[in-house]
């Protein structure tokens, strides 16, 4: 039996709600599934909540409404706090990546997110609705 876990994407406004509205769809309310991009990578390779079986659809509803809100402007602030206290050698690049968001290019978090999603569970698991 296929399990879906819905993210509200209505919910989405930052990189924190987001971390909120994932924890609570696979693990309950007050449930964690990652707090960062990294994390979030490694709870999606299994055994924090997700099926072993790997049955499972993740369905982001309202999904517009996320990428608009973990979009540049937000990238560029989530990647100017990550530089304020990364390693020194990756300041530079952390902070050459706020710029471009700050500009409008690059990847975004919500393009960061669906991509992670992607690679880690493959190309059918996220339905963006």
């Amino acid at each position: 039996m296929t399990v879906t876990y819905v993210i509200e994407g209505s919910r989405v406004t930052g990189p924190e709600s987001f971390w909120t509205v994932i924890g609570e769809a696979v693990n309950g309310p007050g449930g964690y599934f990652g707090r960062n991009l990294d994390a979030f990578a490694d709870c999606l390779g299994g055994g924090m909540g997700t099926p072993d079986d790997d049955d499972y659809v993740i369905e982001w509803r309202d999904h517009a409404l996320s990428a608009r809100a973990l979009g540049h402007e937000e990238t560029a602030r989530y990647l100017d706090r990550l530089a304020g206290r990364a390693h020194e050698s990756n300041r530079g690049r952390l902070r050459e990546e706020s710029a471009q968001a700050a500009l409008g290019l690059g990847p975004t978090l919500f393009d960061r997110l669906v991509e992670i999603i992607r690679e880690r569970t493959g190309p059918d698991t996220l339905r963006l609705l």
